[in-house]
C-alpha cells in the first residue's frame, strides 16, 4: 500500500516523499529508517493507486555520468555543476540544476544539496555522495553508484524483455478472441436459428452466446464494462494485493524465485551501503525496505541480534535470509573483513540463478502459451463448424 508522508529530513528541511508499506505503523517504520521525521501520513487514495507513480522528469544516471566526465578534466565540483546547469536545456533538469549551484553558492555541502530534493535524489545517492565527501573520492562513488544502478537493473531488464513476446501473444490472441465471440459468433447465431436441437450441446452454448449479443448488445457490454471495473477496483485494494502476494509466496518455485530476486536486491544494495562507508547495522535496515514484508520481519529481527553481538552469518540463516552458500560467504567476510566484497558475490551468485531460472522459463512457457492460445481460438472454430461438417456428412 502507498503512504504520502510529510517529513522532516536530517537537514531541516520539510519533504514529501512516498512510502510502500502494509499499514501506516509499519510506514512510519521505513520513514524513521531513512533519517526522517514524520510530520503527517496518510493513504494514498484510490484514484491515485490506479495512475502509475509517478517518475522524476531528472535524468540522474546522465547527470552522475557528465558530472563525472567534467571533474575528470579537472574541473571543481561547484564549476562542474554550474557547465551542466548551463547546457541543460530541459526545463525541469534546469530548475534542479540551477538549485543545486544555489545550495553549494550558500556554503552548503552537495550532499546536503542533494538532501533538499529526495523525488530526484534516492537517499542512497546521498549517502554514497555524503561518504564521498569524508573521502573525497567522489568521482568513484558516482561510479560505484552508477554499477549499483545498472547491476540491480540488470534483473529486472531481462525479464521485461523476456516478457514482450508473451505480452504481445497474449494481446493478439485476446483481440482475435474477442473479434470472434462478439463479431463472427453472433454472425453464425443468424444462420444456425433455424436448425434447433440439432446442433451439438456446445455449438448450442456458443451459438446462445451470438444471440445474447445480438439481441442485448448494450446490456450486455455495459454488464462487462461493470465486471471489469469491479475486478480492477478489486486487484488494486491493498488487501487483495497482501492476500495474493502471500499466496504466491507459498506456489512451489514460483515462491523461491521471488525470495531469489529480493535477496539479489537486498544484498546488492547492503554491498554498495557497505562500501560507501556506512556502518552495518544502517546498511541493513536502509536495505530492507526493499524487501517484501514477508521478509522485511525476519530482517527486522536478525537486525535487533546482530546488534546485540549475534554473528551476520548466523542470525541471516535463522531468518532464512540465506543460502548456505550465501551464509559460507558471509562468515568469509565477517572473518577477513571484506563484507562489501562478499556481499557482492553473493548478490551475483542470486542474479545468475534467477537469470537462468527465467531463461529456462521462458523456454517451456511461450510455446505453451502458444498451444494454450491456439487451442481457445481453434475450439471457437471447430463449434462453429461442427454443423457444416455433420451436415456434409449426411448429404454424403
Amino acid at each position: 500500500m502507498r503512504f504520502l508522508v510529510k517529513a522532516l529530513s536530517g537537514a531541516g528541511a520539510v519533504v514529501r516523499v512516498d512510502i510502500d508499506a502494509s499499514d501506516a505503523a509499519e510506514a512510519r517504520r521505513l520513514a524513521a529508517g531513512q533519517g526522517l521525521s514524520v510530520l503527517a501520513l496518510r493513504p494514498a487514495n484510490l484514484f491515485g493507486s490506479l495512475r502509475p507513480r509517478a517518475r522524476s522528469s531528472f535524468a540522474l544516471d546522465l547527470f552522475s555520468r557528465e558530472l563525472i566526465s567534467l571533474l575528470d578534466t579537472g574541473l571543481s565540483l561547484v564549476e562542474a555543476i554550474e557547465t551542466l546547469a548551463e547546457q541543460e536545456q530541459r526545463a525541469a533538469g534546469g530548475a534542479v540544476l540551477e538549485e543545486l549551484r544555489r545550495q553549494l553558492f550558500r556554503g552548503h555541502s552537495l550532499s546536503h544539496a542533494l538532501e533538499q530534493m529526495p523525488q530526484h535524489f534516492p537517499e542512497l545517492y546521498v549517502v554514497t555522495v555524503r561518504a564521498a565527501e569524508e573521502t573525497g573520492d567522489i568521482k568513484e562513488a558516482l561510479g560505484r553508484y552508477l554499477d549499483y544502478h545498472n547491476q540491480v537493473d540488470r534483473i529486472r531488464r531481462r525479464i521485461i524483455s523476456a516478457s514482450i513476446y508473451p505480452m504481445l501473444l497474449i494481446s493478439i490472441g485476446g483481440l482475435v478472441t474477442l473479434f470472434m465471440l462478439f463479431y463472427v459468433v453472433p454472425k453464425f447465431s443468424t444462420i444456425y436459428e433455424g436448425m434447433g436441437n440439432d446442433l451439438p450441446f456446445l455449438t448450442k452454448l456458443l451459438i446462445q452466446w451470438g444471440q445474447l449479443i445480438k439481441e442485448h448488445a448494450t446490456v450486455t457490454l455495459l454488464g462487462m464494462a461493470a465486471i471489469v471495473a469491479t475486478v480492477v477496483v478489486t486487484v488494486t485494494r491493498p488487501q487483495f494485493k497482501r492476500w495474493v502476494g502471500a499466496r504466491v509466496w507459498l506456489i512451489p518455485g514460483i515462491g523461491d524465485r521471488l525470495r531469489t530476486y529480493e535477496l539479489a536486491r537486498f544484498y546488492r544494495t547492503l554491498g554498495m551501503l557497505l562500501k560507501s562507508g556506512m556502518p552495518l547495522p544502517r546498511s541493513i535496515d536502509m536495505s530492507g525496505a526493499l524487501l517484501s514484508p514477508i521478509l522485511r520481519q525476519g530482517l527486522e529481527q536478525a537486525a535487533r541480534e546482530i546488534r546485540e553481538g549475534e554473528p551476520v552469518s548466523r542470525s541471516f540463516q535463522k531468518q532464512g535470509l540465506t543460502t548456505p552458500i550465501a551464509r559460507r560467504l558471509i562468515g568469509v567476510g565477517e572473518r577477513s573483513g571484506r563484507m562489501p566484497e562478499m556481499v557482492d558475490r553473493i548478490a551475483s551468485f542470486y542474479e545468475d540463478e534467477l537469470t537462468r531460472w527465467v531463461d529456462w522459463f521462458m523456454l517451456l512457457f511461450e510455446p505453451a502459451l502458444m498451444v494454450v492460445i491456439g487451442a481457445i481460438i481453434g475450439l471457437i472454430l471447430v463449434l462453429l463448424y461442427l454443423p457444416v461438417f455433420e451436415l456434409a456428412d449426411n448429404v454424403m
